[in-house]
């Protein structure tokens, strides 16, 4: 697996991994599947534990990207932001290869092709060695999406599944799904956290709230 140290935000279907370090935790990011799908590996400087955000698919790509030398990281932990199906297709393959604790929000566990081994509510924490991810509960694009916020020594880091992205909120199916999603999103991301937050969506590249912020009166607006 070639692994990018340039980090932009970009990464090509079937291309290279590229590898964000923020000292303490470093961030590495791929695109697996027809879909283009990222898939992020976080791993804790001081203990070496990993953890998976959505086990997309081609799980022996993943499993490359978490490595199979002796000083590869452990990986303990996946965590799936919500139930569709382009989000879960390696999940139970990288949890059987791995013997990982599988993570997520109840009222789309039940969705998810493998029982969970822990559920996860808004305000929740995640521990990964030395690192907390905090859990934010984002309901709209389905009942249980959630993102990960980890507070970083540079800037804060979210991981937001297909909640948000470059360019407005994830996809919703009635206009009541919509105003839950972009109240949530406004409420619980950008009244919450600074302009340099950087995050990381299920698709696509990455931005920060400062990019994206002047343009939630025109999401509103325009309903999706």
């Amino acid at each position: 697996m070639e692994v990018l140290d340039t980090y932009s935000g970009h990464v090509d279907p079937g291309g290279p991994a590229a590898r964000r370090d923020l000292g303490p935790l470093t961030i590495t990011k791929i695109s697996v599947g027809p879909m283009d799908n990222n898939a992020y590996l976080l791993t804790c400087t001081a203990s070496g534990e990993a953890l998976l955000i959505d086990a997309a698919n081609e799980p022996e790509r993943l499993a490359d990207l978490v490595g199979s030398s002796a000083d590869r990281p452990e990986l303990r932990h996946l965590v799936t932001t919500h139930r569709h199906r382009d989000h879960w297709q390696a999940l139970g393959a990288i949890a059987g290869m791995f013997q990982t604790r599988q993570i997520a929000h109840p009222l789309d566990a039940g969705e998810l092709p493998i029982p969970m081994d822990e559920l996860v509510e808004h305000g929740d924490v995640i521990t990964l060695g030395e690192i907390e991810l905090e859990v934010i509960h984002l309901r709209g694009h389905t009942p249980g999406s959630i993102a990960l916020l980890y507070r970083g020594p540079d800037r804060p880091h979210l991981f937001t599944g297909d909640s948000l992205f470059p360019g407005g909120v994830g996809k919703t199916w009635s206009p009541e799904d919509f105003q839950s999603l972009i109240n949530d999103v406004e409420e619980r991301i950008f009244n919450q956290l600074p302009d340099e937050t950087w995050f990381y969506p299920g698709h696509g590249d990455d931005s920060t709230l400062g990019a994206e912020r002047p343009h939630l009166p025109e999401w509103r607006a325009r309903g999706w």
